[in-house]
Formats: structure tokens, sequence, C-alpha cells
């Protein structure tokens, strides 16, 4: 409960910041639409030259950019923000304070900084979303409907229980800047389902930068790909990702020892 209170104020001193800078909001909104439609050309450009890619139709694949989206925005409106703010606590010292505060380290270098206005992407990606399932029409059951949402929340877990990981590396190497970028770099992968690539990138973006997993995956269980057995084992990934997150960031504040020291 006092997590949920806290997050609340994290919010509102985050909206009274985006509300100093409406014109910059207004013009990330507009980016957004024209990256957006850029998307969308780029789709239509590839199926008016083939009807399906790697098996998966026009209406998949726009379901799949939603997806995509979701867990893009997870990146911009948390990731990317508090992962500069939390490298530079770390080399001045200014992670001090943050550890003595009377609340989770972890919750508060994940939720410090909002992107509020990112609510609009979210907005977008559930429509992509709808409106590929509708245009996919194929027959789709409230099981697996229900197996789709629970694969994309865990998919985030996992990007997020990595990112939680590659951060708490800055404990022991103090200079590891960047530590997201092939996080990053690999993110756009997810755009196309995993089947699209050679066998070595599929499976990095599977096993190792486990983008597929977010994206790829939530979509197979819609589509009924997956047998029940395999939407419990990535669940079950999920679950174990954020154990292992929480278990290397405890013991990289172990290893932290402040700036005066």
């Amino acid at each position: 409960m006092n997590n949920i209170r806290l997050l609340g104020t994290l919010i509102k001193i985050n909206i009274q910041q985006e509300l100093a800078y409406r014109a910059d909001t207004l013009i990330n909104i507009l980016l957004s639409l024209m990256w957006l439609g850029w998307e969308l050309l780029s789709l239509s450009i590839i199926f008016s030259n083939t009807a399906t890619l790697g098996g998966w139709g026009p209406g998949e694949l726009i379901a799949l950019l939603g997806v995509w989206r979701l867990v893009n925005t997870l990146m911009a409106a948390l990731i990317w923000p508090n992962t500069e703010k939390f490298n530079t606590s770390v080399r001045d010292g200014s992670l001090d304070y943050t550890l003595l505060q009377p609340a989770s380290s972890l919750f508060l270098i994940s939720f410090a900084r909002i992107v509020i206005w990112r609510v609009w992407d979210i907005a977008l990606a559930v429509v992509l979303i709808v409106v590929g399932i509708g245009m996919h029409g194929g027959a789709t059951t409230a099981a697996n409907l229900v197996a789709f949402l629970l694969l994309v929340a865990s998919g985030g877990l996992i990007i997020y229980s990595l990112w939680i990981v590659l951060m708490a590396c800055t404990f022991w190497f103090v200079k590891f800047d960047n530590n997201v970028t092939i996080l990053q770099a690999l993110m756009d992968s997810g755009r196309y389902p995993a089947t699209v690539y050679p066998p070595w990138l599929r499976l990095i973006v599977t096993f190792v930068v486990p983008i597929a997993v977010a994206t790829t995956v939530p979509m197979q269980a819609l589509r009924g790909d997956l047998r029940w057995w395999q939407v419990l084992l990535f669940l079950g990934v999920g679950l174990a990702s954020l154990l292992v997150a929480r278990l290397v960031w405890r013991a990289g504040v172990r290893q932290y020892s402040g700036a005066s020291a």
C-alpha cells in the first residue's frame, strides 16, 4: 500500500514537470503519430509485394506492432530516463540519498522519472492490437486472449528484469555506461516475428536479449500456436527473471560503498 501511495506521488510530480513544458509534449505526440504513419507505410509496402511475412498476415503484423509499441513505451517511459540518472548517481554519490530513504531503492530507481506523455503511445498500441486482431479475423478464443494478456505482462517483466541486471552491473563496473545500448539496438527486431530472422539472430532475440519473448510469443498465444504448458513455462520465466533481478540488485547494493568511501 505504501508503494502505491508513493507511486501516486511520483506520478503527480512527473505530471507537474510535463505541464511545465506543454509545447514539448504536443510536439512529442505529433512525432509519435508521424513514426506510427511511417511504420504502417512500411508494412503496407511489404504486403504490397507478398501475402504473408514468415507465415504472418497483415492483421497479425499490425497487432505485433502494437505489442512491440507497448514494450517500447515501457522502455521509453521508465527505463531510458531513469538509466541516465542512476549511472550519474552512482558516480557522484547521490545514490546514497536514495538508499537512505524509507522505501525500496529498486522501486525509487525504477519510478523516479516517468515520461507521462507516453500514455498516448500506450493508447495507440492498444488501438493497433485491437485493429490488428480485427483484421486477422481468425477464431480467437477467450483462453487465447487471456494467455496473450498474461504473456504481454510477463514479457514486459522479463525486459524490466534484464534492465535491472544491466543497471546493477554499474555497482561493479562504475564506468559501465550505455548499459542498455544493446537492449535499445535490438528493440527494433521486435517489430517483426522472430520466425523471419536467421537462426543465429533468432537465438539472440529469444534467449540473450529476449525481445521476441515479449513480442512474438504473446502473439503466438493469440494465434493459438502455443500449448498450455508453453504458456505456463513463459509465465514462469517472467517470474523467475524478476526474482533473479531482485537478487542481483541486492548484491549490487551490498557492493556499493558510497561516494565518500
